[in-house]
C-alpha cells in the first residue's frame, strides 16, 4: 500500500530540508570522483536508508562495479516491467554473479493495475506515458518509499534534457545521487576496459540506451544515446527520474 499524504506543512518542511541538503552536498562534494561520492553518501545516509536503482542497461556495469567494491550488500533496485529484453534479464544475473551483488530487489507492476489498465499487455501502443506509469513509475515509488536517498547511473551527455544534471538533487523529501553525472563516454569506456567489465550484449547491435523492448530501438549515427527510446515521440523520460515519481507516492491512481 502506498504511503498516505502527509500534512501539508510537514511535507513542505521535509521537501525544503531535502532541497537545502542536496544544494549543500552539491556545493561541497559535487566535484569529487564517483567512488568518493558513493562512499560519503553511504556513510551519510546508511542509517536513514540508501540504495541504488539500475536498469542493467548499456553501461550499468560501471556504477554497479563501484558500488560493489564499497558495499556489495547495498540494495539495488531493479524494475521488472514485464517488457524487458531477455538479454537484459540475463545481464542482470551475470553482473550479480560477477560483482557479488547480494541484495538485488526486484519490483514489478501491481497486478491489479495491469488487470485494470493493461489486460492485453499492449497499453504502450496507445499511451506510452500510461504504460510507464504502471510498469515503472509506481513500482519505483514503492521501491524508494523506505529510503532517504538512492544512486542512479545518469550522465549529462546522455541527452540535452540531462545537460545540467547535478550530482546531488532533491526529489520531494529524498535525495537522488548521480555519481557519474560528469563522466563522458570515454570515461565509461576507459573504466570498462580497465576493469574488464562485460557490457549488455545489445550494445553491439546499436542499443546505446536500453529500456523495454516495444519502445527501444538502435541509435542512429550522430544521435544522442537516448534517441532510441520512444523514437518519433516527444517523450524523453519514463518518469522515474521526474517529479511524477514523488507525486505517485500519494496517488493511488497509478
Amino acid at each position: 500500500m502506498l504511503a498516505k499524504l502527509k500534512p501539508l506543512e510537514a511535507a513542505l518542511s521535509a521537501e525544503d530540508e531535502a532541497a537545502r541538503e542536496a544544494a549543500a552536498l552539491e556545493a561541497r562534494f559535487g566535484h569529487l570522483a564517483p567512488q568518493d561520492i558513493i562512499a560519503l553518501s553511504i556513510g551519510r545516509f546508511a542509517d536513514a536508508g540508501i540504495g541504488a536503482v539500475s536498469s542493467f542497461g548499456s553501461d550499468s556495469a560501471v556504477l554497479l562495479h563501484m558500488l560493489a567494491r564499497i558495499d556489495p550488500g547495498l540494495e539495488v533496485i531493479f524494475l521488472d516491467t514485464g517488457k524487458h529484453f531477455e538479454e537484459t534479464l540475463n545481464y542482470r544475473d551475470a553482473l550479480r554473479a560477477d560483482f557479488g551483488l547480494s541484495n538485488i530487489r526486484v519490483y514489478e507492476p501491481s497486478p491489479g493495475a495491469l488487470a485494470e489498465h493493461d489486460p492485453a499487455g499492449d497499453l504502450h501502443r496507445s499511451s506510452t506515458d500510461a504504460c510507464c506509469d504502471i510498469r515503472k513509475v509506481e513500482p519505483m515509488a514503492r521501491a524508494v518509499a523506505p529510503l532517504a536517498a538512492w544512486f542512479t547511473g545518469r550522465k549529462r551527455f546522455q541527452a540535452a534534457t540531462r545537460a545540467a544534471l547535478p550530482v546531488f538533487e532533491a526529489v520531494g523529501p529524498r535525495i537522488r545521487i548521480n555519481p557519474l553525472a560528469k563522466w563522458t563516454t570515454a570515461d565509461l569506456a576507459d573504466y570498462m576496459r580497465t576493469h574488464q567489465l562485460r557490457e549488455n550484449p545489445l550494445v553491439a547491435y546499436g542499443y546505446l540506451s536500453i529500456g523495454c523492448f516495444p519502445c527501444t530501438q538502435p541509435v542512429k549515427p550522430g544521435e544522442d544515446a537516448r534517441s532510441g527510446r520512444w523514437a518519433g515521440q516527444a517523450k524523453t523520460e519514463c518518469g522515474i527520474h521526474l517529479s511524477s515519481l514523488d507525486q505517485s507516492l500519494t496517488d493511488s491512481s497509478l
